[in-house]
């Protein structure tokens, strides 16, 4: 369902007008529900997470509280000088700096291991501070060798204060490695806790890995994070991104302290490989998701994404079921859906490769994947156009800034030539520049100064300029169906809008699932960057961010069969260049500034209305219902910006009673609405 309501040579006639003759016309909008658009898939509300940016680790959706447990970087090492890099924290000597070795010969796990040199009378040992807890318990493990008679004391200090330690002695400690329980109970909140392992006598002691969790987890994962998350339900989480190029998914299953940490290149930073297939996949489980993999294409080959694969979904008598049956799961995880690279177009992306030979990888990923596994659903990297020009990667594969439909920039345009048979999905993501526009005469993207307003539709733009090219690539593939070949947006989010503002993403990200919905025949789904987006990262609280208030909001609430919306004011254009971050016809549904979505309910006995008015004024609209009568009970649910003053005010959903069928809609400054309407 394409602009529903309104005509293509309406749209042009008022395009023209400015955003002040458009804001003083009396706003006015039809919906018919008589006229609808295809079952809105219910992936749309899916979300993407990866192992980058504190997704999972020290603040994140894992529970583990310490840091680079198993030694990726010597002690006493400095922080990471990369400014892309998390920083996180170091492990620190107690008693000095030469009392701790890096000892590679007596490894545990990864490189190297430290070596602590004791004294019969000064603790020496190692320390991390920084850390954050909570007052609960925490219960973990030590890997420890040592020489004989060593007694290895293990503290932490739930806060500041010599009282607050708590020690737990280890005795008996022999010269191989093995690990010992460990378990403390916090009294308080602290973001300064530490931990201490510390030891005196003669000769040296080894540690090899340290774990310490809240008692509470669920499975690794943080209790508070999950609570909020499954009453969010994401329909479908994606493990990709960058980290997959380099990403080696034996290193992460199996016994956690045995997993060799890794520097992630993509993300310059160390990687524990805590979270692997399992862990994830147990993720998924508990929020009730679908789960959906992206294998390496990077560095990768053919042959590891199929024994990949085999670890998932084969049965315990094949060599991969076998080895996960060993690692404590002998049925199959039976995972559907899976992506074949991240980004392959990109300079970023390790392992990117010519156009050309790239769709010959692909196809042979393809073939190995479905002879382990035929059920399965593939998804291709996909790039439009509009995703070259954004990302600079047509300037980087051609010379030039504007990828042309069928040029040698065109990365769709070539997938669908030599691998439509490979694949059943294209990716597509989108990432557009909040306070940019792309300048034809400059051919590069510059700062523009425009409202708000028209910056929230920047992230919507793009979500229309995929479906343009969908409709494009079926003029030149006619023997293709194109909306059996749906779009996977499996990454997108809105630009920085260049001013803080509370609600910009939350509000740009709802004018974006409105138009998903308006076209609603061309998306499979949808994966909001990202999954920790819908929280606050947080050493010791959890609470849910706007964006994720939006999205339990819309998942819990809105239609499932879109609605036509007829209006009498079109969305103004802006500023850009069409077909790199802007489509011919601009998104949004005729009422500007507002942006009105409606769907009915599956069993079509609830109309749901969704408005958002991402103007920094109160809007008010008339609004007409046709092809559907409607009962007086309903409710209202909302979203706003916090009052003037307000710092620190909470953003949530305001629930209130509906009354009466509706003739006109009042709707506060930057908020979003959504109305539920009881069909007779």
């Amino acid at each position: 369902m394409n602009a529903p309501g309104s005509s293509l040579l309406l749209v042009l006639l008022l395009l023209g007008a400015t955003a002040r003759g458009a804001e003083s016309q009396q706003l006015a909008m039809t919906i018919d529900a008589s006229q609808t658009g295809a079952p809105i898939n219910p992936f749309i509300y899916g979300q993407f997470t990866e192992n980058a940016n504190n997704n999972f680790y020290r603040g994140g959706l894992w529970s583990e509280v310490i840091d680079d447990r198993k030694f990726f970087h010597p002690v006493g090492a400095p922080a990471d000088s990369t400014p892309r890099a998390r920083q996180a924290a170091r492990w620190q000597p107690v008693g000095g700096a030469g009392v701790v070795a890096m000892d590679s010969q007596q490894v545990w796990v990864g490189d190297h291991s430290p070596k602590i040199t004791l004294d019969a009378v000064t603790p020496h040992g190692i320390r991390q501070a920084g850390l954050g807890v909570t007052a609960t318990r925490y219960v973990g493990r030590i890997v420890l060798a040592a020489d004989a008679g060593a007694e290895v004391g293990v503290s932490l200090l739930c806060g500041p204060r010599e009282s607050d330690r708590q020690t737990v002695r280890i005795t008996g400690i022999g010269r191989e490695y093995a690990k010992y329980p460990l378990s403390f109970t916090c009294g308080a909140e602290s973001r300064d806790a530490a931990i201490e392992i510390v030891a005196t006598g003669s000769g040296a002691f080894h540690v090899g890995a340290v774990s310490l969790m809240p008692s509470d987890n669920v499975q690794g994962w943080r209790a508070d994070m999950m609570a909020i998350l499954k009453d969010i339900a994401p329909t479908m989480v994606r493990w990709g991104g960058n980290v997959v190029s380099n990403y080696e998914w034996r290193f992460g299953i199996g016994d956690p302290d045995r997993r060799p940490p890794f520097y992630d290149q993509a993300w310059r930073m160390a990687e524990s490989n805590d979270v692997g297939t399992d862990e994830f996949l147990a993720l998924n489980t508990i929020l009730g998701s679908v789960p959906y993999i992206t294998v390496n294409a990077g560095f990768g080959d053919a042959w590891s994404a199929a024994q990949w694969l085999e670890y998932c979904n084969g049965a315990a008598t094949t060599p991969m079921g076998r080895l996960r049956a060993a690692n404590g799961h002998p049925e199959p995880y039976a995972v559907k859906w899976w992506n074949i690279g991240n980004e392959m177009y990109g300079k970023w992306q390790m392992g990117t490769m010519q156009l050309s030979q790239y769709t010959i990888k692909h196809n042979l990923f393809a073939r190995a994947m479905r002879q382990v596994d035929p059920s399965i659903t593939i998804v291709a990297v996909g790039a439009t156009p509009a995703e070259m020009g954004t990302t600079g990667s047509a300037r980087f594969m051609t010379g030039k800034a504007v990828a042309e439909f069928a040029g040698p920039a065109d990365w769709n345009f070539a997938m669908l030539t030599e691998s439509a048979p490979f694949f059943d999905y294209l990716a597509e993501h989108l990432y557009p520049r909040g306070n940019a526009a792309f300048d034809a005469e400059k051919q590069d993207f510059v700062t523009v100064d425009e409202p708000l307003a028209w910056n929230a539709r920047r992230l919507p733009n793009r979500v229309k300029t995929a479906v343009e090219a969908w409709q494009e690539y079926q003029k030149r593939f006619p023997k293709l169906d194109m909306k059996s070949i749906q779009i996977a947006l499996d990454e997108y989010a809105p630009g920085r809008p260049g001013t803080r503002t509370p609600l910009f993403s939350t509000l740009s990200t709802a004018e974006a699932l409105h138009e998903l919905f308006r076209n609603s025949e061309w998306f499979v789904m949808a994966e909001f960057t990202h999954l920790t987006g819908l929280v606050t990262i947080d050493p010791v609280r959890a609470n849910i961010q706007p964006v994720g208030q939006l999205f339990k909001l819309y998942r819990h609430h809105f239609g499932s069969i879109p609605v036509a919306v007829a209006g009498n004011v079109p969305q103004p254009d802006v500023k850009g260049l069409v077909g790199v971050d802007k489509p011919l016809v601009p998104s949004g549904s005729d009422t500007y500034p507002l942006d009105v979505a409606a769907a009915l309910s599956a069993d079509r006995k609830v109309l749901t209305v969704a408005v958002v008015n991402p103007s920094e004024a109160a809007q008010t609209i008339a609004v007409k219902f046709a092809g559907v009568t409607l009962q007086p009970q309903g409710k209202l649910y909302r979203i706003e910006a916090p009052a003037a003053g307000a710092a620190g005010q909470s953003v949530g959903i305001v629930e209130s009673p509906v009354t009466r069928v509706p003739a006109t809609l009042t709707l506060p400054a930057q908020s979003i609405s959504l109305y539920e309407l009881r069909v007779r």
